[in-house]
């Protein structure tokens, strides 16, 4: 990663949940609060709840009101209940912000090092959501799907984020905690790049790691690393 110029990060999984998939997040929250039911049941709502967040997500939305949106539909379609949405937001919301915690001080130094831009599969709102958690000023932009009109895994997304870095793509490392969703497509434009994972969906195992691809624990380790490696030059 010596001849690196420039990074693209994801965002939701890969930097406000520890490399979580945000369904493990959502589900410790349900048991935390005493929402006790199948995970099946668990399934079907967190993904109805993802089908149809997007249309009630507005640009001022920070990850809190977005979360007590999502979660209210994950609720009405499980229970037809949602009067436990604020409360279980709440749980998600702060586990983030530690998450958060525990990422800036990384970040910060990458960005003292390299120009750094966000690509997401998001709902219209990232931009909200970073002045949120004071992470704005680390990145020179936000590519948001929802906004741009591309998602992931296109490739197309990732040559958004390449334009707005004005970097090439073998000189630009990207950063994710999707196989299928960041790393492939960043690897067919011949980008290199790093996986930061947790819990996968499903609990599933995580697929054998692709050439050119690097696994991390964490971002703190694989800003270490970056970093070593640049002192190194």
């Amino acid at each position: 990663m010596g001849h690196i110029k420039g990074i693209i990060f994801d965002f939701g999984g890969t930097l406000d949940s520890g490399g979580d998939h945000w369904s493990h997040v959502i589900h410790d929250a349900w048991t935390a609060a005493g929402i006790t039911t199948d995970y099946p049941t668990f399934r079907a709502a967190y993904i109805h709840g993802e089908r149809n967040i997007t249309p009630l997500v507005i640009p001022s939305d920070n990850m809190l009101t977005l979360l007590t949106k999502k979660i209210s539909l994950e609720l009405l379609h499980a229970f037809g209940d949602d009067s436990r949405a604020q409360e279980i937001a709440s749980l998600c919301y702060s586990h983030a912000r530690e998450c958060i915690s525990h990422v800036l001080p990384p970040l910060e130094a990458l960005a003292d090092k390299f120009p750094m831009v966000i690509v997401s599969n998001f709902y219209g709102n990232l931009r909200s959501v970073l002045a949120d958690y004071g992470m704005t000023h680390l990145f020179r932009g936000v590519i948001d799907s929802a906004e741009s009109g591309v998602r992931k895994p296109d490739p197309a997304i990732f040559r958004l984020g390449l334009d707005m870095l004005g970097t090439e793509p073998g000189e630009t490392l990207v950063v994710g905690d999707s196989i299928d969703k960041d790393i492939l497509p960043a690897l067919s434009l011949g980008c290199p790049t790093a996986i930061v994972t947790g819990r996968q969906w499903d609990d599933m195992p995580l697929p054998q790691l692709p050439d050119g691809c690097v696994q991390f624990r964490s971002i703190a380790s694989l800003a270490d690393h970056i970093l070593e490696v640049g002192c190194e030059r």
